[in-house]
């Protein structure tokens, strides 16, 4: 069934307050991994209080939506959804606390065509509650695989291209079997993350990682690639291709490009589970 999209296109959010603080900061970078080793100083600035720095990706797990998707009046077959990609724009770093306000729209609806679902991006900027300073915005792509045909516009094509030439670096990322049951802490609840029967319902062998768990992932090791501090990261976009599961090892492709940005794909054995990915750098 298809989706109206004028009803989605002036679907009207309440802004979210959110107040966090140091815990939640570790937290997250624990659930993304880091830590393991308490002799890394690199990443001992991010879970240690003691002058706390905060990874930009943490900003996905502030003054979120909640199951939005669920409400009947959108018209969304929400059992078939994906979260199929990701973008941010950095402004400025995240304090290690902080109290925020969220601001969401549906910044564009896409009909791919009937058997073929629709696309929306979900749009949301975190402001500092007190001074009012924009952080970052943040843009969620959602394929909606049961609610195309409405015959809107088609998506636009995707201008990251990932070059057929040599990686010019490879790093990989050792993710671990309780990986997703500490990231959801940062609260993303869904049980396809640590239900066995509700992921195996779904397809899948065991639980798999949160997409935005391998977003985080894959915007620490750019940073890793590019030697630049965390603070220098300006943007991060990827596409999700396929699931990830905690232990799995992420095969990470580098290109540098004449623009200046870093293009990226990661791989689980041989299979692509992020694409199309590019990192931008102050």
């Amino acid at each position: 069934m298809a989706i109206n999209p004028e009803t989605l296109q002036n679907w009207s959010f309440t802004d979210v307050q959110h107040a966090y603080t140091e815990r939640d900061t570790i937290l997250y970078a624990l659930g993304l991994g880091l830590g393991r080793d308490p002799m890394d100083a690199g990443e001992l600035a991010y879970v240690y209080e003691q002058d706390l720095k905060v990874i930009p990706t943490f900003a996905v797990t502030l003054a979120t939506l909640g199951l939005w998707v669920k409400d009947p009046a959108t018209g969304i077959t929400w059992q078939k959804l994906v979260h199929s990609g990701q973008s941010a724009t950095f402004y400025q770093p995240l304090p290690a606390r902080a109290e925020v306000r969220g601001a969401a729209r549906i910044s564009a609806v896409y009909d791919r065509g009937p058997e073929k679902g629709a696309v929306i991006v979900v749009e949301r900027s975190i402001f500092d509650a007190q001074s009012g300073a924009c952080y970052c915005k943040l843009e969620q792509t959602l394929m909606l695989r049961a609610d195309g045909g409405f015959g809107g516009a088609p998506p636009p094509a995707n201008d990251v291209a990932i070059p057929a030439t040599p990686a010019a670096q490879r790093i990989t990322y050792q993710s671990v079997p309780g990986q997703a049951i500490l990231y959801r802490l940062s609260g993303d609840w869904n049980p396809l993350h640590i239900d066995p029967q509700i992921a195996q319902a779904a397809g899948f062998s065991r639980p798999i990682l949160h997409g935005y768990c391998s977003y985080g992932i894959a915007g620490w090791v750019a940073c890793q690639a590019a030697d630049r501090n965390t603070d220098e990261l300006e943007s991060l976009q990827c596409q999700f291709s396929g699931p990830v599961l905690p232990g799995d090892e992420l095969d990470f492709h580098f290109w540098h490009n004449d623009a200046g940005e870093l293009l990226f794909r990661a791989d689980v054995k041989g299979r692509t589970v992020l694409n199309r990915g590019r990192a931008t750098f102050r």
